[in-house]
């Protein structure tokens, strides 16, 4: 893994990221842990275990003399330039790491865990966390929990950003935004699509249901051994049965069908509306410490972007609140991070 984030930080002129995700089922487990998943405080030891032997293997070339010989291009070091060691519980690991130091010296670096181990890891070892909280107050709870945990692990407030995704839909008016958002929501959803996100939560085969009709009045079975079993797991939602009342009673009050409550319930944070609108939601969030910026995901790809860049950004520049220049040539450089701090096992043996 090592090997092919700094091969791929060299060959995009660093602006290589990995997004660490940490899975839960035993599908994924049956993938990379040879069968079974782990319990959560185990997954995410592993988790910081699995990066910070990474950040060993990037960091091996520091401190060595490194120099490039410019007629052939090959690099030449000392012979412990790139030697590496790990044992701990997780691996055992030694060798010679084969690939130079690259442009950022390892990728950005996005994590995404909203539990309190989650926030843990984020605050210790990424560069950038996504948020789903997409209200003001939600917003900046995250943000405030999440920005004070950083001092723990000696780091600044700005060594983390907070970057939550968001989609958006445009309009030349607010209304004409939101009726067009509704289309694409209704297009993005079908009912298929809405029995198996319920399936998620209910942990129960609903191919029998309408996606037109009422949610199931069954409540969902918390077992293990269901349909769960192999891909998207009830362990998603820590109560299911507390959840599945939650929807019934916003299904109830506002005469929504699985459909419609799955649309609901699964929509990002969604700036709809003109670009005034838009640029001004964005900047509210942003200035009051909701967010550090959004990630944004286009409804339509390719060329879903172009609409945003081209009516969006200039208002957003116009309040000065976005560049209008780079001032580096990074992906680092360009969200405003620092150097990566060096790995704290830099002995390369862990007990």
């Amino acid at each position: 893994m090592a090997r092919q984030f700094a091969t791929l930080d060299h060959l995009s002129g660093g602006r290589a990221a990995w997004n660490v995700v940490t899975s839960w089922d035993a599908f994924t487990g049956e993938n990379f842990r040879r069968g079974g998943f782990l319990a959560e405080d185990d997954r995410y030891s592993r988790a910081q275990t699995f990066l910070q032997t990474t950040w060993e293997l990037f960091d091996s070339w520091l401190g060595d003399e490194i120099v490039a010989d410019k007629e052939s291009g090959v690099f030449l070091s000392r012979a412990d330039a790139g030697h590496f060691e790990h044992r701990d519980r997780h691996f055992d690991i030694s060798g010679q790491f084969s690939v130079p130091r690259s442009p950022q010296g390892r990728p950005v670096i996005f994590q995404a865990g909203d539990s309190d181990a989650g926030r843990e890891f984020a605050a210790a070892t990424a560069d950038a966390i996504f948020s789903r909280h997409s209200t003001l107050d939600a917003g900046q709870a995250f943000y405030t929990d999440v920005k004070g945990r950083l001092a723990r692990f000696g780091r600044r407030p700005e060594d983390l950003l907070i970057l939550p995704a968001a989609t958006f839909v445009l309009g030349d008016s607010d209304a004409e935004a939101k009726e067009l958002a509704h289309q694409v929501r209704l297009q993005q959803v079908s009912g298929q699509t809405a029995i198996r996100f319920l399936e998620q939560l209910w942990n129960r085969d609903l191919s029998s249901y309408d996606p037109d009709g009422p949610l199931p009045e069954v409540d969902p079975d918390t077992g293990e051994h269901t349909i769960a079993k192999g891909r998207a797991s009830v362990r998603m939602h820590r109560d299911p049965i507390a959840t599945a009342r939650e929807w019934r009673e916003k299904a109830a009050a506002k005469k929504l069908s699985i459909r419609e409550l799955i649309i609901e319930v699964t929509g990002r944070q969604s700036f709809v509306g003109s670009p005034g609108t838009v640029a001004g939601a964005i900047n509210d969030l942003v200035q009051s410490d909701a967010s550090d910026g959004f990630i944004l995901v286009p409804h339509i790809t390719p060329g879903g972007l172009e609409p945003f860049v081209d009516r969006v950004v200039p208002l957003l520049q116009e309040r000065g609140v976005f560049r209008n220049e780079y001032s580096g040539t990074t992906l680092r450089d360009h969200l405003g991070l620092g150097p990566p701090r060096q790995a704290t096992a830099r002995q390369r043996v862990a007990s």
